[in-house]
């Protein structure tokens, strides 16, 4: 039996029912819509549960949850006048607390809201004590580095103190991930990785411990900066340092949240600078890269009169560029005043943008000096966080900010298994949200995001190694601010610097920079595409997806309108019929306009989607589980809500640590941040399968997971068409000590009722059989089982929240020849099998050529239509052929 995707299988799927919005009707507004009172708007497929609220101005952020169930945390950018230790940029973890790894929320009591401000400006749990284990802009090593804090290759620390200019963030003030790798077996010691959100970026590496009675120590003596090391040095360092993973090959990972990347500003393409002559109104940060000053673009462009100022697009996060030159050895610019204006550009060692904005993987994490590498070929973006998936080569990864993208990225073998990092090859992919109901101008109305799924589907953009694109990325290396005046002004920056900049910023508008990847080289990238495919293209072009990821995506028509995508995990070693979770940290802007694919009801407190991994690996719905408020919510709704996702932690059990980075908005009556931990609902589903006519197969009802335990349940499967198939039997475990079946007279339904009256079934059980099905396939073509939970008991007689999930059954065609029915071998919904015997050979294409005008060909030519367009022809043969060649 074939193993099938849904998106695969879904022909007559129906979507969950959706909600009407009270506001924004679709119409020709390209404006995003007011927030009113969604439906759904708070809500939890689950339950939800507040584990710990943090300090005054600080964010929850970098959970990790060790092996033995302690939980640690970062207190990122606490206000300074919190008193002492909660007023210091740490990492602190929970002294006295540990998860039990039963999936259940009963392991913690729920911490109150923070009514007070003694409350409000420390951190707060019931569960445990706060404890912090290192604390940024400490002595660490040998003394001569501080915690956090990147240096100049002479040693000299990047701070505001010792360097004019801007910087992202003060130096060592954002902790962010969190991720341990253990050195001995017992993971009670090994080193804590920890991300400094700032530009130049830092990773620190501290000695943690634990002792007998469970408590966690840190040994600042053993301690250091990677970005201090040669190796970092030799790529270029790291900048914005956000939220990370830990590999299934057991190394840290740290994203890179590079906000200055946007070629373009917020809902505009690159086509649009092209047709409208210029960039005014439209482009983004990242075309100022080498400008002198860069993080002062936007104040420029709001200043000359030549153009309408605009909205350029991550200008704030231009800040920190000039300190990176530092970092890699420029002698710093001289600067004018408060305003810290160099009056010189850099023109000896400047960063080069293509390096930044990547997953940085930590090899030989425990050596004395640790051997990053860059998935170059993973795409480029305002990384917040990726997630690697069991199969040791899928990568989906959220970029952070408006009118950005989740992309996929699927190495050719195991990343492990290349002996060569620069080998690592695979196809970079971005999404396409497919369905009706998350478009207002295709379904006629706003449905809420708490109501409606989104359908996606992953578009190729390009396909290399991480080798290839390190060379495209290395012919833009020498490029410095100097070359921002000499090649876009003609006025002598040595003798008038500003005259010659505002010369080069017009220019630039004008006709982009012409230093990186031009505006024509993209627009051509996608025309090329759109003829050929992404391995159509010029050689020359085949860099673009990879350094130009944003655009590219965008020119070609995916999906890159998520607002704040702030989150993405699944279970370590993730299998398929795992979850992969994703946090929108704000559903508004991109999201909740009249444009582009997604158009549906706002919800400024952010949605927390899954999605179940098919087969391969694949996501192709992601189901809202959990909905943030409404910002016109009061504290009633709101005070108890998660709000504004940032991190998502997914633990071996199935719950998931949710954080909050949404501090000191409406809606609740206290500022702060917290840490909540999601259990989800029960899932009943059903085996989605393949059979042939006239064949049966069997498919198992399953409880994914019973953390309290499980007496007895009754639940109902019908096929939405029984013409296609029927069910003829039903079969259950010995575990389960009573049953009972009831399927109707024409097979379309079956109720069973069970109970476990043995005790059999243990709380925390995990895909728990409950019956299994046999369906026979009647006729050709697509039905949905559809799951429906009448009542569903745990050992105490409690109810049990649970979800149906509904399967889908393909019925294959007939035979042709008289003999075995034909197959589909690769689960795409062709039948290149048609002689039946499991696989593609030259007999499939004698039989299709021969039977071309027969019953059994031409009343199923969905089957056999191998060019996809929609009709039998001799083409299909063709394509068969070639298929077999």
């Amino acid at each position: 039996m074939v193993d099938l995707t849904r998106r695969s299988l879904m022909a007559t799927s129906t979507a969950a029912a959706l909600g009407a919005s009270v506001a924004g009707v679709a119409s020709a507004s390209d404006s995003e819509i007011s927030e009113g009172d969604t439906p759904g708007a708070p809500s939890v497929e689950g339950s939800l549960k507040r584990l710990s609220t943090t300090a005054f101005g600080a964010e929850v952020t970098g959970p990790f949850v060790f092996e033995d169930g302690s939980l640690l945390y970062s207190l990122q950018h606490p206000e300074e006048a919190n008193p002492e230790p909660f007023g210091r940029a740490a990492v602190g973890y929970f002294s006295g607390f540990t998860f039990e790894f039963d999936g259940n929320n009963d392991d913690f009591p729920e911490v109150g809201i923070p009514d007070t401000e003694e409350k409000q400006r420390r951190v707060r749990s019931e569960a445990g004590d706060y404890t912090v284990l290192i604390q940024g802009r400490e002595p660490i090593g040998d003394g001569e580095e501080r915690l956090g804090v990147t240096q100049t290759p002479d040693g000299t620390d990047i701070t505001q103190r010792n360097f004019a200019g801007t910087q992202y963030g003060g130096a060592a003030t954002n902790p962010d991930c969190n991720q341990f790798v253990p050195t001995d077996e017992d993971g009670t010691e090994g080193y804590l990785f920890t991300n400094w959100e700032n530009s130049p970026g830092c990773i620190s590496r501290v000695f943690l411990s634990r002792d007998e009675d469970g408590e966690w120590s840190a040994d600042p003596e053993d301690a250091m900066n990677l970005p201090n090391t040669d190796a970092f040095r030799d790529i270029g360092g790291t900048r914005i340092n956000c939220y990370g993973d830990l590999s299934p090959w057991e190394t840290p990972v740290s994203s890179e949240e590079n906000y200055a990347h946007p070629r373009v500003s917020l809902t505009h393409t690159v086509g649009d600078v092209v047709e409208a002559g210029s960039g005014e109104g439209i482009l983004g940060a990242c075309q100022f890269w080498n400008r002198p000053n860069p993080s002062e673009i936007q104040s420029a462009v709001d200043e000359y009169d030549e153009v309408d100022g605009w909205y350029v697009q991550g200008y704030w996060a231009m800040t920190g560029v000039e300190f990176l030159a530092y970092y890699l050895g420029a002698e710093p610019a001289d600067q004018s005043g408060d305003t810290n204006l160099a009056t010189t550009p850099i023109d000896d060692v400047y960063p080069n943008p293509y390096r930044y904005g990547y997953h940085v993987d930590i090899r030989e994490p425990t050596a004395e000096e640790p051997d990053p590498i860059k998935y170059w070929v993973a795409g480029r973006a305002s990384w917040e966080a990726p997630d690697f998936q069991g199969d040791d080569r899928t990568l989906y990864g959220c970029s952070d900010g408006d009118s950005k993208g989740i992309y996929k990225f699927v190495a050719d073998e195991p990343i492990p298994s290349y002996e060569n990092t620069d080998d690592i090859a695979g196809m970079l992919y971005a999404p396409k949200i497919t369905n009706d109901a998350a478009n207002a101008a295709e379904s006629g109305q706003r449905n809420s995001p708490a109501q409606t799924p989104l359908e996606v589907e992953w578009i190729p953009l390009g396909h290399a190694t991480n080798g290839e694109v390190e060379s495209w990325i290395a012919e833009y290396d020498d490029i410095t601010q100097a070359d921002y005046l000499e090649t876009h002004a003609d006025t002598d920056w040595q003798e008038d610097p500003a005259a010659a900049i505002k010369e080069a910023d017009l220019e630039v508008i004008a006709n982009g920079n012409r230093n990186y990847i031009t505006n024509e080289e993209i627009v051509e990238w996608a025309a090329q595409y759109e003829e050929d495919g992404p391995d159509g293209v010029d050689e020359d072009l085949r860099r673009v997806p990879f350094l130009e990821t944003r655009a590219a995506a965008k020119e070609i028509g995916a999906s890159i309108e998520f607002n704040k995508a702030e989150g993405v995990d699944s279970v370590d070693d993730s299998q398929p019929g795992d979850f992969v979770y994703f946090g929108i940290s704000e559903f508004n802007d991109d999201l909740a306009d009249a444009t582009g694919d997604v158009q549906m009801d706002r919800v400024d407190g952010g949605v927390v989607y899954r999605a179940e991994l098919g087969p391969d690996y694949d996501v192709s719905t992601l189901e809202p589980v959990i909905t943030g408020p409404d910002f016109t919510d009061g504290p009633q709704d709101a005070d108890d809500a998660l709000r504004n996702i940032d991190n998502v932690y997914t633990m071996r059990d199935g719950r998931v640590l949710c954080c909050e980075d949404g501090f000191g908005g409406p809606a609740r009556s206290y500022p702060n941040d917290g840490l909540y931990v999601f259990q989800p609902n029960v899932q009943v589903d059903v085996d989605s399968m393949a059979v042939g006519y006239g064949q049966t197969g069997q498919a198992t009802l399953t409880a994914s997971s019973l953390p309290t335990g499980f007496s007895g349940a009754e639940v109902t499967v019908s096929v939405s068409n029984p013409e296609v198939a029927t069910i003829t039997g039903v079969e259950f475990p010995d575990d389960l000590g009573l049953t009972e079946r009831s399927v109707s007279s024409d097979g379309s339904t079956v109720t069973i009722r069970v109970a476990d009256t043995d005790r059999n079934v243990q709380a925390g059980g995990r895909n728990v059989p409950l019956a299994t099905l046999t369906v026979r396939g009647d006729s050709t073509g697509t039905t949905d089982l559809q799951v429906a939970v009448g009542q569903m008991d745990d050992e105490d007689g409690n109810a049990v929240g649970a979800n149906a999930r509904t399967g889908v059954l393909v019925t294959g065609p007939p035979t042709v020849t008289g003999g075995a029915a034909p197959t589909d071998p690769d689960g795409d919904g062709r039948y290149e099998d048609l002689n039946g015997n499991g696989r593609l050979d030259y007999e499939d294409i004698e039989i299709l050529f021969s039977n071309f005008d027969a019953d059994s060909v031409t009343m199923n030519e969905s089957a056999y239509d191998f060019n996809e367009n929609g009709q039998l022809d001799f083409d299909d043969v063709v394509d068969l052929y070639e298929e077999v060649n």
